[in-house]
């Protein structure tokens, strides 16, 4: 039980107290919030309106590839991004699967970029961000000359639903011999942060 302030449209004001130090905030009946000592916490399918500035407690994450990986020919290859600048609520996985599986639905900003060296002008190059195993954004090419490299960058926002989606982020080229990313906090990484919640 909670006490309850409710907001009745007959009676006006209306308090039901106990001694659970749990306050619950409703309008003609309906929980609107709950009170207590870890914050405030809105009912089901309410939401704060209005503009009012609300910390962002979600999951975000930042990680980037520390050491060169061969991209195949031809192949969509999974980056294997190892090294977490940050990972507030511990959903990059960067020892196996090489995923980012958000706790929290809602909408994610995604930024992926990738560098690769020694790729011709003329040669298909993109990073890819996969959604639960399928293409899902696919990044624009910018070549800095036939033998310096090139880098794609993709960026979205994508709902993810909390338990089952996940992200994953792959290279692509048909260069027509096998190439290597260039590793690098600045030069090879992924991105993703908690945006708006469902």
């Amino acid at each position: 039980m909670s006490t309850i302030i409710n907001a009745d449209t007959s009676d006006g004001l209306k308090f039901t107290s106990d001694t659970s130090g749990e306050i619950k905030l409703q309008s003609g009946g309906t929980d609107i919030a709950t009170v207590n000592s870890s914050g405030i916490t809105m009912a089901s399918g309410k939401a704060v309106s209005g503009g009012e500035i609300i910390q962002n407690t979600g999951p975000a994450f930042s990680a980037y590839l520390s050491a060169n990986q061969t991209i195949t020919t031809n192949t969509y290859t999974k980056l294997q991004i190892d090294t977490v600048d940050f990972d507030t609520s511990s959903d990059y996985d960067n020892t196996t699967d090489y995923r980012f599986t958000p706790s929290v639905a809602g909408y994610y900003q995604v930024t992926a970029l990738a560098s690769t060296s020694g790729l011709a002008n003329a040669t298909v190059h993109f990073i890819n961000i996969y959604k639960y195993g399928s293409i899902f954004a696919r990044g624009s090419r910018f070549a800095n000359g036939a033998t310096a490299g090139t880098q794609s960058v993709a960026t979205k926002l994508i709902y993810m639903n909390g338990t089952t989606d996940y992200l994953e982020f792959y290279v692509f080229h048909n260069h027509g011999s096998n190439l290597s990313t260039i590793s690098g906090v600045d030069l090879t990484y992924a991105t993703a942060n908690l945006v708006r919640a469902a």
